[in-house]
């Protein structure tokens, strides 16, 4: 069963050796760039055989449900993610993962993820790794100030080739065909993306905002304290390019930048319900807009809900599989083991009381309208 617990998690200490490495990678980065370029030429008569052939992103807001939808599809035989090991070295896919396949690893131990949230991971498990490279080439992304938005009239060509090259270089590595990321701030990065591959599928979490806020409080407060417990952990998430919780947490701009504003002045003067019901409606808002008015997004977008793939998990994976023109029938037992593990998640609503759940309805009725929540008529497949 996927549960979120709530019990009152104990920060975790980063283990010495993730954090050496992280480390190395910092002050190396520059470095190691350049010798990412150096493998995508010792490469490139593969790559230029193997072109990259309609990646799938799974996108949303955190805790809306992106990582179990990243671990469902992670089984399929046909694609190639990135995995935990990929944090300490993401700028040499093909060599590191070549490497990491001789050595002779101890197996791997599956043990909590730094969220506590009942998800087990080892370093073979899916991971959010290619923020990484959007941070390198994209140094102000995470600027709340500045709008994070990346449109079809993006032009960035080094980033471009570096990025193509690396997910075929990934590719290579894993022997597979597709590439599937989770990517939760490619939320703005849509229309780029589409013009980047333009058969490119992308699955956006959507979850009902009150149990959203829930979530999401939740994990802030404990990656607070775990930043708080072990401040290694800082450097360490800054080195991914993660600032949804803790000490680095910032907002998506979504290319309003005076709403930003109010956002982080609700959540810095402690209105953080009413923040986070601004800030889901901007993200999702945002979506909703692009796809009304570009076809090629809108033809790549499904919009999926916590509450089906938890509620109705073999019909939502389904959906998903035939969006993202996955084979289903190689996929029918994975399907049918999640069918059983999937459910709805345990919360504790205590944390919201009357003026929250009231900022919080105020802030999000007309869109979570829009997205089928309040209403008889469910989210469409792709709207």
């Amino acid at each position: 069963m996927y549960l979120e617990r709530d019990d009152s998690a104990e920060p975790a200490r980063i283990p010495q050796g993730l954090y050496l490495a992280w480390q190395a990678k910092r002050h190396f980065e520059a470095a190691t760039v350049r010798l990412g370029d150096v493998e995508s030429r010792l490469l490139r008569r593969r790559l230029r055989s193997r072109p990259v052939d309609r990646p799938i992103y799974v996108t949303g807001l955190a805790r809306a449900g992106t990582t179990i939808t990243l671990e469902v599809l992670s089984h399929h035989r046909d694609v190639a993610t990135h995995r935990y090991r990929d944090m300490a070295q993401p700028y040499l896919p093909y060599v590191w993962n070549r490497l990491l396949d001789r050595l002779p690893l101890p197996a791997p131990q599956p043990a909590d993820r730094l969220h506590k949230d009942g998800i087990k991971v080892t370093r073979d498990s899916p991971e959010a790794v290619e923020e990484t490279i959007w941070n390198w080439f994209f140094p102000q992304a995470h600027d709340e100030a500045r709008s994070a938005v990346l449109d079809a009239s993006t032009s960035a060509r080094r980033f471009e080739r570096y990025y193509t090259d690396h997910i075929g270089k990934l590719l290579l590595a894993r022997g597979r065909p597709r590439y599937l990321a989770k990517a939760n701030y490619n939320v703005t990065r849509l229309a780029y993306l589409a013009r980047l591959f333009p058969g490119a599928r992308f699955v956006v979490v959507v979850r009902d905002p009150a149990a959203h806020v829930a979530s999401w409080l939740k994990q802030h407060d404990l990656i607070s304290r775990t930043h708080a417990h072990d401040p290694r952990w800082v450097a360490t998430t800054r080195s991914v390019g993660h600032h949804e919780f803790g000490q680095q947490h910032r907002f998506i701009n979504a290319g309003d930048t005076e709403r930003v504003r109010a956002i982080r002045a609700a959540w810095d003067s402690g209105r953080r319900a009413y923040a986070f019901g601004m800030y889901w409606a901007s993200i999702y808002g945002h979506v909703l807009d692009l796809v009304a008015r570009d076809p090629a997004v809108r033809d790549a977008t499904v919009l999926v809900r916590h509450e089906d793939l938890c509620a109705q998990p073999r019909q939502t994976i389904e959906r998903i599989l035939q969006h993202t023109e996955l084979d289903p029938a190689s996929f029918s037992d994975v399907r049918d083991r999640y069918a059983q593990r999937l459910g709805k998640p345990r919360y504790y609503r205590a944390t919201l009381d009357d003026t929250e759940l009231a900022d919080l309805a105020e802030t999000t009725a007309h869109l979570a309208t829009r997205l089928g929540y309040g209403v008889a008529t469910p989210v469409p497949p792709s709207a």
